[in-house]
C-alpha cells in the first residue's frame, strides 16, 4: 500500500493528551467532527482556546487520529480513558497519532529507537532536522518545504515525543531520552486490533506499529507469550510459524476486559 506523504499537520497540535481526553468525554458514537466542535465550544471545557483554534484541534488532530473507521478508535479510547492510567492511554494515542502522521511514526522508528539503542542520552533539534531534510530529499513530501517549515516541523516531532513520554518536556534544543516500554494493555489492544483488521497471525508480529515501541518480531512474540500468561490469548509457536487463539470476539469485548484490569 502506498504511504501517505509527510505533512505539516502536527502543527495543529502535538500530543494534545488533555484535550483528547476532554473531547473523548464529549464525543458519542455517530458524532461528526463538526458536531463535536459545536458541542465542545458550548461545553465550557476549553475556556483558554479560541473557537478557530478549537476547530483546528478537532478537524485536523482529533478527527484524523480517532474518527477513522467510523470512529472506532474514539469509541475504544472513550471506554478505556476512564479506567486506564494516563501512561497507558497515551501509548494508544501514540499509535493513532503516528498512523495519521507518518512523519512522526518514522521519526520514532528511525531516529528515537536508533538513538536509544545506540546508548545516546538525548535527541537534539539537529537530529530532528536531519531526519526531516532526509525525508524531503527522499521525496516523502508532496513538495519541498521552506526553511521555516523544516524548522517548525522538526520542533513538532520532538515536542510530540515529549507529550507522549518518549522525551523530556520543556523548550530546549536537546531533550533527554526517557525510558519507554510498551504496557500489557497496549500490547493486547494492538494485537487484537491488527487481528480484527484481517492481518494474519504471523504478519501481526512483523507489523510496523510494534516498532513505535522498539519491538522487532522476536520481541513481539515475547509480548504475545506474556499476554497468553495473562489469559488474553492462546499462542503456539514452532520455528517461524505462530498461531494465535483469540479469546475475545470483538474489540468492544476486549476493551471491556482491559477496562476491568
Amino acid at each position: 500500500m502506498e504511504r501517505a506523504p509527510y505533512t505539516t499537520q502536527l502543527q495543529a497540535g502535538l500530543g494534545l493528551v488533555n484535550e483528547t481526553r476532554a473531547l473523548l468525554e464529549l464525543w458519542s458514537p455517530g458524532m461528526s467532527a463538526s458536531q463535536l466542535h459545536d458541542i465542545a465550544l458550548k461545553s465550557g471545557r476549553f475556556p483558554e482556546i479560541t473557537a478557530r483554534r478549537l476547530r483546528n484541534i478537532v478537524s485536523e488532530c482529533f478527527a484524523p487520529r480517532y474518527l477513522t473507521a467510523d470512529g472506532e478508535p474514539a469509541l475504544h479510547l472513550k471506554k478505556l480513558s476512564a479506567e486506564l492510567p494516563a501512561s497507558e492511554l497515551v501509548q494508544l494515542m501514540l499509535i493513532f497519532t503516528s498512523r495519521a502522521n507518518p512523519i512522526l511514526g518514522d521519526f520514532i522508528r528511525d531516529v528515537y529507537w536508533a538513538r536509544y539503542a545506540g546508548g545516546y542520552q538525548e535527541i537534539s533539534s539537529a537530529d530532528a532536522r536531519a531526519f526531516v531534510e532526509r525525508g524531503i530529499d527522499d521525496g516523502k513530501t508532496s513538495k519541498r518545504w521552506s526553511e521555516s517549515t523544516i524548522r517548525r516541523v522538526s520542533a513538532y516531532l520532538t515536542g510530540c515525543c515529549a507529550d507522549y513520554g518518549l522525551l523530556e518536556r520543556g523548550l530546549r534544543s536537546s531533550r533527554r531520552i526517557l525510558p519507554f516500554r510498551i504496557s500489557a494493555t497496549t500490547s493486547a489492544y494492538l494485537a487484537y486490533e491488527l487481528h480484527f483488521r484481517g492481518i494474519g497471525d504471523n504478519a501481526i508480529l512483523n507489523h510496523d506499529d510494534w516498532k513505535l515501541f522498539g519491538l522487532e518480531r522476536d520481541d513481539v512474540l515475547e509480548e504475545m507469550k506474556r499476554l497468553s500468561l495473562k489469559g488474553l490469548i492462546i499462542i503456539q509457536s514452532a520455528g517461524d510459524v505462530v498461531r494465535v487463539g483469540w479469546k475475545q470476539h470483538d474489540m468492544e469485548e476486549l476493551c471491556d476486559v482491559l477496562a476491568k484490569g
